[in-house]
């Protein structure tokens, strides 16, 4: 039985085609920590909107969860550019230009989202 509870993976998500790790691996925990952080931002809006709390209010901690959400794609953006791309592009010039397409494609959805 699945976890009610467990995040989402986008069906477009897929597995790295080597083993090496990710450019965000040696901040992991740091993010996670992000993470459980915005969890309970999330939680805390849901609790105001049970309990009635003033609009304002409640879109002022929106806003926090929103710049919150973005620090964390910032930083993953720059490990991604700065491990996966700049790997890709040592390995060869047809895999660096993918990987810089690819970056591009996934900054393009952050800027329209």
């Amino acid at each position: 039985m699945t976890d009610p509870t467990a995040p989402v993976v986008p069906t477009d998500a897929r597995p790295h085609e080597h083993d090496a790790p990710h450019g965000y691996a040696s901040d992991k925990e740091a993010y996670l920590k992000r993470m459980r952080r915005i969890e309970g931002q999330v939680r805390g809006i849901a609790r105001m909107i049970d309990e009635d709390v003033y609009c304002i209010d409640i879109l002022t901690q929106v806003s926090a969860v929103t710049k919150a959400l973005q620090a964390v794609s910032i930083g993953l953006v720059e490990d991604h550019l700065g491990h996966c791309v700049v790997d890709a592009a040592r390995a060869s010039e047809a895999e660096g230009a993918a990987k810089v397409k690819e970056a591009a494609d996934a900054i393009g959805r952050l800027v329209r989202s």
